[in-house]
């Protein structure tokens, strides 16, 4: 979380897509990172199979399918 306080405060970095990848599915962990400004929170499986899926789910979309916010911004 100090690392995306750190991005979002940097006009360099702030507009950077951030995946938070956590074995944590706490509330207060979800809603501290939103609160930071996260653009996806995604719990990660410890069976490697659905790791491995969620790794090539999470890559398909933020590399094919999200606009990212560079190609809004002039």
């Amino acid at each position: 979380m100090e690392v995306l306080q750190a991005i979002r405060q940097n006009s360099t970095t702030q507009y950077l897509p951030v995946v938070i990848m956590s074995s944590s599915s706490e509330e207060s962990d979800l809603t501290a990172c939103y609160n930071l400004g996260v653009n996806s929170y995604v719990v990660k499986s410890l069976d490697f199979q659905r790791f491995h899926e969620t790794i090539r789910q999470v890559a398909i979309y933020w590399m094919t399918i999200n606009y990212p916010v560079s190609v809004l911004i002039p």
